[in-house]
């Protein structure tokens, strides 16, 4: 099917599927980039994205995986679109800031949590997917190494569904930051804040919620009330699927090291990160984190079936 434009933004390209979905409001589940082309070797990218889709899709909502290709806001891929995402190493990892550039010369770019915002909220899509939300860095008292997806979530309204904050990142300084920008930051199911990898962070979550349907009347009642911005839901690994806190943490302090040791800044800190960690591990945290993402899929399907209910 060949993608059409939609009224909404000249540079917008709604994959046929996404745009009948939007235009008969049914629930529809944004789905990042960055994962396929910076957080997972080939083939694992491909499969999982495929199966990630195939999740949102079982779980009664339409997928919209977005990129950047040929300058072009992407909604919703071709086969042959996610192929490329998940084999040419020319894809850059774009952040909001880069899209201007990116789309101006007509490149290619794997969207980050801010970015996939950015662009789902102009196409209408509330409900996103992810892995792990970006959040603080680690010594971020000196580099001032703070996410832009925490500035993002405080701007744009979409609903992020991850299994909390990166546990390379310093969460208890992430929820400081969400609390200042307004950021309600709620998990489904806990107390605990998650840690990605791991159930439990040490930290107590902010706010907390029981089901997909009061995720969606609260996502209803913040946007009626006029409060601009988004929601981070946090939604915990499954227990069968994590790997605990207490065995994670010399692995993260290890890739640390190691990451500064190659005197690595800026966004090739994430990646690295990440590939490092499933190095150590023996590729325990990939399977983590490909579980963690049909989990996080899962519940944005059906987060989105009950707002699009409500609406």
């Amino acid at each position: 099917m060949t993608p059409t434009n939609t009224p909404a933004h000249d540079l917008l390209d709604l994959h046929p599927e996404v745009a009948a979905a939007l235009a008969a409001g049914q629930p529809v589940v944004a789905l990042e980039s960055t994962i396929i082309s910076h957080g997972m070797p080939f083939p694992q990218n491909a499969l999982m994205a495929r199966g990630v889709e195939a999740v949102v899709r079982e779980n009664g909502a339409v997928p919209a995986t977005i990129a950047v290709l040929g300058g072009r806001l992407k909604v919703g891929l071709t086969p042959d679109e996610l192929h490329l995402l998940a084999t040419d190493k020319t894809v850059q990892k774009i952040s909001t800031r880069d899209l201007p550039v990116t789309v101006a010369l007509g490149g290619h770019g794997a969207t980050t949590v801010a970015s996939t915002m950015r662009i789902a909220a102009l196409a209408g899509i509330r409900v996103f997917a992810t892995g792990g939300t970006g959040g603080v860095h680690r010594g971020a008292g000196e580099t001032m190494d703070i996410s832009a997806d925490l500035l993002e979530l405080a701007r744009t309204d979409v609903c992020v569904v991850s299994a909390g904050v990166k546990s390379i990142l310093d969460i208890g300084l992430t929820l400081e930051v969400l609390e200042t920008q307004g950021v309600p930051a709620i998990t489904l199911g806990s107390e605990e804040f998650p840690a990605f990898y791991s159930r439990r962070s040490g930290f107590r979550s902010p706010l907390s919620v029981s089901s997909e349907a009061e995720v969606a009347r609260v996502l209803r009642a913040k946007w009626a009330l006029g409060l601009a911005g988004g929601v981070m839901l946090a939604n915990p690994v499954p227990e069968a699927d994590e790997i605990p806190a207490a065995d994670m943490a010399p692995n993260i302090e290890r890739a640390l090291a190691d990451m500064d040791a190659l005197g690595l800044t800026g966004k090739d800190t994430t990646p690295y990160l990440l590939g490092r960690i499933v190095e150590i591990t023996g590729g325990r945290s990939l399977a983590t984190n490909i579980a963690l993402v049909r989990h996080n899929a899962a519940v944005a399907a059906r987060v989105a079936a009950e707002y699009a209910a409500l609406a």
